[in-house]
């Protein structure tokens, strides 16, 4: 064969293999959201895959060029009301995603050109007052041509992927009830999981099971027992009313769906983190002997088929500092004392770093990432935490760690399996008075706390554990070895809430700082590669890669804009042309390698 030959036969190869890598899912059903995160290039679910792993096998991008992206396009969300949570989908070389009060648009994923978008016109002065907690969501869900679109105002709706029309619209919930929809949902089975907030209006929280195809309700599972004397929706809630006590019903109790889930196909379940207890102190919530109420701040598993709850586990038993378990759930394999462990793991808001066994919920380990003072720690067998005698406060107020944003909260967390190691931001160095509100009486439709406000810690601060805090370090991105319940390497970069991170398996961490930089470090030993600042230095979303015509590229969402109800200004893509700065915000933007649009400074 001669070097022409070869040479022309291997361009032919490389178009082919870079046609196949840029393959377009036909149709987003079952088997394609399982095989979700694959070599197409595409981010068909929130989590990119069903294990929600948020690893990207795509290579173009990698350690050594990374330093080489610049800004491909940018689309300029044209609303405002709070920060950016959602996690960008891509399918069919389009991007698709939602912003502030529910608008839901589709661009062209080259160009950044709008193909299409919809404004649900949420009622933004009657529904602003009941939103629990922020305007903001967290994403959409792709089926069959369907986008599935969580309204803020409790409406779920489904769009035409290629139009945007309307096809079916059902209701979630009412914010008159003191519930709000501010998470992304999941599709498991052609089934619709989602779950409302509100949990400081002292609802009751629920999750639920929709038919994709008709929006019709198929289950609903409730987290806490309603008035014992009624019967009870299922035996895991008449169960669960031993752990409570008083007339909890009549201030709901809390426990509301609003972000952690997972999904198993093989296993066929589906895992579901609830939030706090409320009100939040548990004397008023559940008065008399302390129990665990359940199930609050716990994590489900369920069958998609039936809700039936298959089994629990509650890393805070009888909650009283809002110390949520809704923070992201990652599904992994992982060898633990020379055996292999289906497991799922979550950096906790307590601040500790969990890993269950998946397949019965039994604990396997759990560590200390932050600095903790609720607790003395977890016991080994059960993972039931020593609850520090001086953190259950009374109406003298006293300072605990972590505090009541948490050490981690919601900004999204990666596994990478060739490394082994977990990436996630946390505020490991940060603590909140606590006091019970006296004077507290339960407020139907009102913010039900139960704390008192702008009280000075008098009592003396409990012991702490956990990590030592570095050269003032308070918010980190923090490299977690899972099976070591270790940290391997930590970057002076963070906070519990916005931004996030991606994995690749070229060795790259991807970064959305709070602050409005994009970041890439080396994935094995925490090595900066990459910083951009963008001008949307606020409001910070999640980052995603996909491939499309043979280029990968790096996206996200940032900015508030301004925070008071208002009209939407004008939106659009913006060609990488001149300087960054130039962009309104809040925008979503794309990046490339060797784009042609400046960097920003």
């Amino acid at each position: 064969m001669s070097v022409r030959t070869f040479a022309v036969l291997s361009v032919v190869v490389g178009c082919l293999l870079a046609s196949l890598a840029s393959a377009q899912t036909a149709v987003v059903d079952d088997v394609a959201l399982r095989n979700g995160g694959a070599a197409d290039g595409e981010w068909l679910t929130v989590g990119l895959n069903l294990a929600e792993t948020r690893y990207s096998p795509l290579k173009q991008i990698n350690t050594e060029n990374v330093g080489r992206l610049g800004l491909a396009w940018s689309y300029e969300l044209g609303s405002s009301g709070g920060g950016q949570l959602a996690t960008p989908l891509l399918w069919n070389g389009t991007l698709y995603a939602m912003t502030n009060w529910s608008i839901v648009f589709a661009v062209d994923a080259r160009t950044g050109k709008e193909r299409w978008r919809w404004d649900p016109e949420v009622n933004q002065t009657a529904v602003r007052p009941k939103v629990c907690c922020g305007v903001v969501n967290r994403g959409l869900a792709l089926y069959k041509n369907i986008v599935i679109a969580p309204i803020i105002d409790g409406r779920l709706e489904a769009l035409d992927a290629e139009t945007g029309k309307v096809l079916w619209e059902t209701r979630v919930a009412f914010p008159q009830d003191g519930y709000t929809l501010t998470m992304a949902p999941r599709i498991a089975k052609g089934k619709v999981i989602i779950g409302a907030s509100g949990g400081e209006y002292a609802v009751r929280g629920f999750f639920d099971a929709y038919d994709a195809m008709t929006g019709r309700l198929v289950w609903r599972f409730y987290t806490v027992p309603g008035d014992p004397k009624k019967p009870f929706e299922n035996p895991a809630l008449k169960r669960a009313a031993a752990t409570w006590s008083g007339d909890w019903w009549k201030q709901g109790g809390g426990a509301t769906v609003w972000d952690g889930m997972a999904y198993d196909p093989d296993l066929d379940l589906i895992y579901v983190g609830t939030g706090n207890g409320a009100p939040w102190p548990g004397p008023i919530r559940s008065p008399g002997e302390k129990k665990d109420n359940l199930y609050v701040c716990s994590i489900l598993a369920v069958r998609p088929d039936t809700g039936e709850l298959v089994w629990y586990f509650q890393p805070v038993p009888g909650d009283s500092w809002d110390f949520d378990s809704v923070q992201q759930l990652t599904l992994a394999n992982l060898v633990i004392n020379g055996q292999p462990r289906k497991v799922i793991m979550q950096a906790s808001k307590n601040g500790f770093f969990y890993v269950l066994d998946r397949v019965t919920g039994a604990f396997i380990s759990g560590q200390p990432y932050a600095r903790v003072t609720w607790a003395k720690g977890l016991d080994p067998a059960t993972g039931r935490p020593t609850v520090n005698p001086e953190a259950e406060y009374g109406r003298e107020a006293v300072e605990l760690f972590p505090n009541q944003v948490g050490a981690h909260a919601s900004s999204t967390m990666s596994f990478n399996p060739n490394t082994g190691l977990v990436y996630f931001t946390a505020t490991i160095d940060g603590g909140s008075n606590y006091a019970v509100n006296p004077d507290f009486t339960y407020q139907p439709g009102k913010h039900n706390e139960g704390l008192a406000r702008g009280t000075i810690a008098t009592r003396p601060k409990p012991p702490a554990i956990g990590p030592p805090v570095l050269d003032g370090q308070r918010t980190v991105l923090l490299a977690w070895d899972p099976v070591t319940q270790t940290e391997r390497w930590r970057a002076p970069v963070g906070g519990a809430r916005f931004g996030g991170t991606l994995t690749t398996a070229e060795n790259l961490v991807f970064q959305v700082a709070p602050d409005g930089r994009l970041l890439a470090y080396n994935a094995e030993n925490g090595k900066k590669l990459l910083e951009i600042q963008l001008e949307t230095k606020t409001g910070m979303g999640p980052p995603i890669t996909y491939l499309i015509d043979g280029k990968q590229y790096v996206a996200l969402m940032g900015g508030t804009g301004q925070v008071a109800a208002s009209t939407p200004t004008g939106r659009g893509a913006t060609p990488a042309t001149g300087s960054i700065a130039a962009v309104p915000s809040p925008s979503l933007f794309t990046f490339v390698l060797d784009g042609n649009g400046r960097k920003p400074k």
